[in-house]
């Protein structure tokens, strides 16, 4: 099986475990950007604690799940966005004002949308949450 997005699957294992009340999930294969983003997504309290760990099949991830998610999803195309611009973007992903988290991968590493706003900095989307 290839993978052509690994973090559009994560984002859909987020969904699908949340829906059916998994209480862990194991994440293969792990990347730098899942790493980050999960760690948004445990800042913002979506998800519980995770540790990494490497297997002769390459390094995984084992999740907490919080069941706090709603949706989540990866946005493609991964949009480049002005510091200036999230508000569109808001109203497209989000379903409310100040409801959830826009992943965004700047100049200063992966932020959520509202600490790229508030540093001025423009950047891509990666992925949604509320």
């Amino acid at each position: 099986m290839t993978m052509n997005d690994p973090l559009a699957n994560l984002m859909s294992k987020l969904n699908n475990a949340e829906k059916v009340g998994r209480l862990e999930l194991e994440i293969r294969p792990s990347s730098k950007i899942i790493v980050e983003v999960l760690k948004k997504l445990n800042e913002n309290l979506y998800v519980g604690e995770f540790t990494e760990t490497t297997t002769t099949l390459g390094k995984s991830i084992k999740l907490n799940l919080l069941h706090k998610i709603n949706k989540c999803g990866a946005i493609k195309p991964r949009f480049s966005v002005p510091a200036d611009g999230y508000e569109k973007f808001e109203k497209r992903y989000l379903i409310a004002k100040d409801f959830g988290i826009i992943i965004v991968s700047t100049t200063q590493g992966i932020m959520t949308h509202t600490e790229a706003e508030q540093k001025g900095l423009g950047g891509r989307l990666l992925a949604y949450c509320y």
